[in-house]
């Protein structure tokens, strides 16, 4: 995981959550609990959070305080959740936004 335990200017991090498991795209990964869910898959090395819906173009962390909707991913049980704040719990089953098929967008996809 990479996760900042020594600022230059704060020093020594503290990390005093315990770990949890979960999944993402059915691939097994660990975070702490309650952090952010979209923190725990950049500290996992994840940075494509979801598809665009018509161009199918990589989407990312963007914002950070749940207002522009990039972060949104599919946790099971909850439906479409901004990662950027909604608390990772142990066991989540995530997986990320995907392009929508053709037929339901009525556009023609490069």
């Amino acid at each position: 995981m990479e996760r900042i335990t020594f600022h230059p200017i704060l020093g020594p991090q503290r990390i005093e959550r315990e770990p949890v498991s979960f999944t993402f795209n059915g691939r097994k990964l660990t975070g702490l609990q309650g952090e952010p869910i979209a923190t725990a898959l950049l500290a996992s090395g994840i940075r494509t959070l979801r598809r665009h819906e018509e161009s199918g173009t990589a989407r990312a962390l963007y914002c950070a305080i749940g207002h522009c909707m990039e972060c949104r991913l599919n946790v099971e049980g909850r439906g479409k959740v901004r990662s950027c704040l909604t608390p990772l719990e142990e066991g989540m089953r995530i997986t990320e936004g995907q392009q929508l098929p053709n037929e339901i967008t009525g556009r023609k996809l490069q």
